[in-house]
């Protein structure tokens, strides 16, 4: 008797490194910073906090057109998207007030001088993938 087999695989559904490179040459350099800016002015009111850091966590889709990757079960010839647990909400708002905020974006302007230069370009975008994770903790 066989048994179904499941397994969890990572999709990242963006463009290719041409258009990525290309979006950031043109476009994600500048509206990437004013994005950022935008997030931070946002984040000056508590009202503004939940904007302020769902726009924190798509940077890495403004400056270089990089979705976050899905999570998708593979079992019994189905696909099923498979949502990543997150941290609780106080330990996420407690490291966003006390560490987050600051430590994103000294870690964002490194990123962005990274990507300045064509050798740090890869470890750049690689930080703006992890710009969420910093800023908020988010898996």
């Amino acid at each position: 008797m066989s048994e179904a087999r499941e397994t969890v695989i990572e999709i990242r559904e963006s463009p290719g490194c041409l258009w990525q490179l290309l979006w950031f040459a043109f476009v994600g350099w500048w509206l990437g910073q004013i994005w950022i800016g935008l997030a931070w002015i946002a984040m000056l009111t508590i009202i503004g906090i939940p904007l302020g850091a769902k726009m924190l966590n798509s940077v890495p889709t403004i400056m270089a057109l990089r979705k976050p990757p899905q999570r998708v079960m593979v079992a019994a010839g189905r696909q099923v998207v498979v949502e990543t647990p997150q941290r609780p909400f106080i330990v996420r708002a407690l490291w966003f007030v006390l560490v987050g905020w600051w430590l994103s974006a000294l870690w964002i302007e490194v990123a962005y001088f990274l990507c300045l230069t064509i050798v740090g370009l890869p470890l750049g975008f690689w930080m703006f993938d992890l710009t969420p994770t910093v800023a908020t903790l988010k898996r």
